[in-house]
């Protein structure tokens, strides 16, 4: 995956728009437009931006290595707050939903994942 690739997973995983992404970043959506398609390369500038606005891990942005995200609370906190500033209301009613359903609600979700991501593990051995 090229930088330009992991820019545009970053940005659809906030569930911004290519206009929105840049105007945190101080650029035009024209300019991450071309760099999310490769006619553009990420400057070191651009690069530090991003890191710092979303809490992206520099080695994932610039290599691939380890994961899209930082991992502490408090970036746990800041990632909360830009879906919830985000135009993704998909995901802002999901967050709204957990925060208000009760402790059998969420036993009954974590055995539905379990179930399904077991049914993937399975379909995927049937493909092997």
């Amino acid at each position: 995956m090229t930088q330009g690739e992991r820019v545009k997973e970053i940005r659809k995983s906030l569930g911004l728009t290519t206009e929105k992404f840049g105007e945190k970043l101080g650029i035009q959506r024209s300019a991450v437009s071309k760099i999310e398609n490769g006619r553009c390369s990420l400057t070191d500038a651009n690069i530090k931006a991003i890191c710092r606005e979303f809490g992206v891990d520099y080695i994932w942005l610039t290599t691939g290595d380890k994961e899209m995200f930082l991992d502490s609370d408090n970036d746990f906190r800041k990632r909360i707050d830009r879906i919830m500033a985000s135009e993704d209301d998909t995901r802002k009613v999901l967050f709204k939903s957990l925060l208000d359903a009760s402790d059998d609600d969420i036993a009954t979700i974590k055995r539905f994942i379990k179930k399904a991501a077991s049914l993937f593990e399975d379909a995927e051995t049937e493909k092997d």
